[in-house]
């Protein structure tokens, strides 16, 4: 009897297998053997040039530029955006505990998780429409009334936000932090509502401080959390195609002013669906894929810990 439920089970996942392969691993592999030709995406013509698209890549200045930005968002964007949440996620679980109320989060707390989550029901078209009035480059936009109103900015000379080289990657960093904090905050507060109250309760009495109790108790416990947090803000930081590409300016797939707007997917889209270098763009893709591989592994890697039970 016991050798009978491998056929059983078997039978279950050979139709997930083959779809798997069929629509994930095949098309991967289509992908790196397109990127070892000169494909031109317009017909089946090909011949096959062997790494020349890779060695082109890495002298790619405009290539190289859109990976320092992917990079630069992949420093900042899981470390403000965990850290943001992780903040909200404990003031509004634990973080207004005190007298003989016990543990219990800030007074509103149930509110302010409604209006945190908010962005999260928004689409990305209702995004970019709302942050292009955001960072409207004359004294409409809201940033720029609000600096104007403070007397911070000459009303005659308005910034411009999405076109200064210096400032629209910060600028779509924020949109990103914005609209993404309030998941990873439901994420760890559904995590640190499965702690017993009973361990905050032993630090309350203990004469632990908010700081103390963040620190020694709730980060330590909602460390599996952080982790999986942390791998899925890498590959959102190594792609960001849709914000880049609608919200930097730029003819097609933004990118701009001058790429400094431009990441390694906008690039990639750029090539495939304007330049006719679809071979070249699919050496990006490959590129892209591993590098994100790399970096999952690392990041699993370095944070990885002894797991406290409780």
């Amino acid at each position: 009897m016991r050798y009978r439920k491998y056929p059983f089970i078997a039978g279950f996942l050979v139709i997930p297998v083959v779809l798997y392969v069929v629509f994930v691993i095949w098309p991967y592999l289509q992908t790196f053997g397109y990127s070892l030709t000169d494909w031109s995406g317009q017909s089946q013509e090909m011949h096959f040039v062997g790494l020349e698209n890779y060695t082109k890549l890495f002298g790619d200045h405009v290539f190289l530029q859109a990976l320092q930005h992917n990079v630069l968002l992949l420093v900042f964007l899981p470390v403000i955006t965990i850290l943001l949440a992780l903040f909200f996620a404990f003031m509004l679980n634990v973080g207004g505990r005190g007298g003989t109320t016990g543990v219990r989060g800030v007074r509103g707390s149930a509110f302010y998780k409604v209006v945190f989550f908010f962005p999260q029901v928004l689409s990305v078209a209702i995004l970019v429409v709302l942050f292009q009035a955001v960072y409207r480059s004359d004294g409409s936009g809201l940033l720029n009334g609000i600096l104007i109103k403070l007397h911070l900015q000459d009303p005659s000379a308005p910034v411009e936000w999405l076109n200064s080289p210096n400032l629209v990657m910060w600028c779509l960093l924020g949109v990103q932090i914005w609209a993404g904090v309030g998941f990873y905050l439901v994420l760890f507060s559904a995590a640190m509502q499965s702690v017993p109250k009973d361990i905050y309760e032993a630090a309350l009495l203990d004469g632990a401080g908010r700081l103390q109790t963040f620190f020694k108790v709730t980060l330590p416990l909602l460390w599996d959390s952080v982790q999986t947090a942390w791998v899925y803000l890498a590959i959102a930081a190594m792609d960001f195609f849709v914000l880049a590409s609608v919200l930097t300016p730029g003819s097609s797939f933004g990118g701009g002013p001058d790429y400094h707007g431009e990441v390694m997917a906008t690039y990639l889209m750029r090539n495939f669906l304007t330049f006719g270098k679809s071979g070249y763009a699919c050496a990006m893709g490959v590129v892209i894929l591993f590098l994100t591989l790399i970096l999952s592994a690392i990041a699993l890697r370095v944070s990885r810990r002894d797991r406290i039970e409780y």
